[in-house]
């Protein structure tokens, strides 16, 4: 009886394993190398894309000036778009190097120190004037008798943000090529954490003299011609790469492809213009790390970061 069941069980055993398989369909292929925006399914909610726009004008200046270019991506993506601002570069870096931050606009020394240190990736770079640099302006009250860094010993001097390339590094520079160190040459320092607040801090008196951003100083001088009397430039540094826009190393390649080209097409595009308009740039260009080498050199000569 024992073997005859254990027959039974072997024959339907073999039947079964005969018994051809349905092809499982397929639903259509995966090309890797498609870089196209994949898109979201009519039941799930859009995440937003967040973009973070370092202190380099206060934050009530970024909000007005950068509102006409985050409603143009929001169009253009299809996607809400979250500004989020912090009060230094170092914490939008952070915010980039852990992800919490998809795209950004930050100054050059913290792209160069987030490249350096987490691999931060260049997008692109606005161009200004036709070109891709920019400077540090060392400006002081327009009746002010100082010609040069030398005639701002022992006065009061504004900086802009302790990582700013135009408005602490290159200062620093000329004051180390002094033989001295801010904290001996100045009688008193203090942050604005703004290039536009520095620049209003000299027109007031409250500081001798600030470096500024000079793509930030002729902003602000458009914007209030009044300005013009009330500063003047004593000292102009080299040409440095400009300010550029990045995304964090952990992007998925699709959403960083897309967000490349619209920034690159924005020019051609009659519906960008104003945004273009309200930030003071022309078009944004392709960027490569190159262009940043003199400002690393800089930073690393000054030994004020902990670059690699």
């Amino acid at each position: 009886m024992k073997r005859l069941l254990g027959l039974l069980t072997f024959i339907t055993l073999l039947v079964i394993a005969c018994v051809p398989t349905q092809e499982p369909e397929i639903a259509g292929n995966v090309d890797l190398n498609d870089l196209q925006p994949l898109a979201t399914p009519a039941n799930r909610q859009t995440s937003a894309l967040r973009v973070a726009i370092a202190a380099v004008i206060s934050p009530k200046g970024t909000v007005e000036s950068y509102a006409p270019l985050l409603r143009y991506l929001e169009e253009k993506l299809n996607r809400p778009v979250e500004l989020i601002q912090r009060r230094t570069y170092m914490e939008i870096n952070d915010l980039i190097a852990h992800g919490q931050v998809d795209m950004a606009f930050v100054c050059t020394s913290a792209y160069i120190q987030g490249h350096d240190t987490f691999g931060m990736e260049l997008l692109v770079a606005p161009q200004v004037n036709g070109k891709t640099t920019y400077n540090s302006l060392l400006i002081v009250p327009a009746n002010s008798p100082a010609r040069s860094m030398a005639d701002l010993r022992g006065k009061v001097f504004a900086f802009t943000d302790p990582i700013s390339l135009s408005g602490r590094v290159y200062p620093t520079y000329l004051v180390q090529q002094l033989g001295s160190t801010p904290e001996e040459f100045f009688s008193r320092t203090f942050y604005t954490y703004s290039h536009d607040e520095a620049i209003r801090a000299v027109a007031s008196g409250l500081a001798d003299g600030a470096a500024v951003d000079s793509l930030v100083y002729a902003f602000m001088l458009e914007r209030d011609p009044a300005l013009r009397e009330k500063l003047k430039v004593i000292h102009t540094s080299p040409d440095f790469g400009i300010p550029p826009v990045v995304v964090n190393p952990a992007i998925r390649p699709q959403i960083k492809h897309e967000l490349k080209s619209i920034l690159l097409e924005m020019a051609n595009d009659a519906a960008a213009q104003e945004a273009l308009k309200s930030i003071g740039v022309e078009r944004f260009v392709p960027i490569s790390d190159e262009i940043y080498q003199s400002a690393r050199e800089l930073m690393r000569t000054l030994l004020l970061f902990n670059q690699p």
